[in-house]
């Protein structure tokens, strides 16, 4: 199935490449055979550091970029434009949310888990549809979003962003089909990656025993899905979610009340 040719003349743009799930994709990206992978993060010395850890492979660019900003993600198009020329492969990987409950919730935390999670997810998706899928008739968009099937109690702020990129991506695959441009989302349950470090133990204890599987995920088995989607394996797939969650959101205390 996974051919080493598998992404083979590809240009793939991973957003949050540097980390966690992100990297992840970045390497199996590498190592079936893209032409290049354009990694961004809004810090520098993150990419500087898993370009060199990688070996400094040369095709493997990274150029640090604000999601949330218009500015930086034409930056980011200019950049991609002069190295490459072109883009086949958006991969909207970038987010961040912290654990909270709504009656806790600031606006201010509200506010900065929309505009990141949703928002600049939605801006990356146009600015480089306008530029490259759109004029290209062509292209291929693949949303990281999270398990939101039963709600997100507990993480309602970025539960409501995820739902809206589910939403909008359903939109896009009608929208865009006529210039090919495809949209699926990767909904990840717990995964055992750099993502869980920012919350508290007490969160963490037992995480396993809400799954059915009785283990976490690996960023390994999001990015061997990601792999798929990509290919053109699945070249009739549009605006759909893939669930990616030992059968969570079937099953199991997501939230205690």
């Amino acid at each position: 199935m996974f051919d080493p040719h598998l992404l083979k003349n590809k240009v793939v743009l991973i957003t949050g490449g540097a980390t966690g799930i992100g990297f992840e994709m970045t390497q199996k990206s590498l190592l079936f055979g893209a032409h290049t992978v354009i990694i961004a993060s809004r810090k520098k010395e993150r990419l500087e550091a898993v370009y060199q850890s990688l070996g400094e492979p040369k095709n493997l660019l990274y150029k640090n970029c604000d999601i949330r900003s218009e500015e930086e993600l034409l930056s980011l198009v200019d950049f991609i434009k002069e190295k490459v020329g072109t883009l086949d492969i958006l991969v909207n990987n970038a987010g961040g949310q912290f654990p909270s409950a709504v009656e806790n919730l600031s606006i201010k935390g509200w506010n900065a888990v929309i505009n990141n999670n949703l928002n600049g997810t939605f801006m990356c998706t146009q600015v480089m549809a306008q530029h490259f899928f759109i004029p290209a008739q062509k292209g291929n968009i693949i949303n990281i979003i999270a398990n939101v099937f039963r709600g997100f109690p507990g993480m309602a702020h970025t539960g409501a962003a995820r739902a809206g990129v589910e939403n909008l991506s359903k939109s896009l695959a009608v929208e865009w089909a006529p210039y090919q441009i495809r949209i699926n989302n990767i909904a990840p349950g717990i995964i055992a990656s750099s993502g869980l470090d920012q919350y508290p133990d007490e969160l963490k204890q037992g995480l396993s025993e809400t799954i059915p599987m009785k283990r976490l995920g690996t960023p390994e088995e999001v990015a061997y899905l990601f792999l798929f989607l990509a290919s053109e394996m699945s070249r009739y797939m549009t605006g759909e979610t893939i669930y990616l969650d030992g059968g969570q959101r079937l099953w199991g205390d997501v939230y205690k009340i």
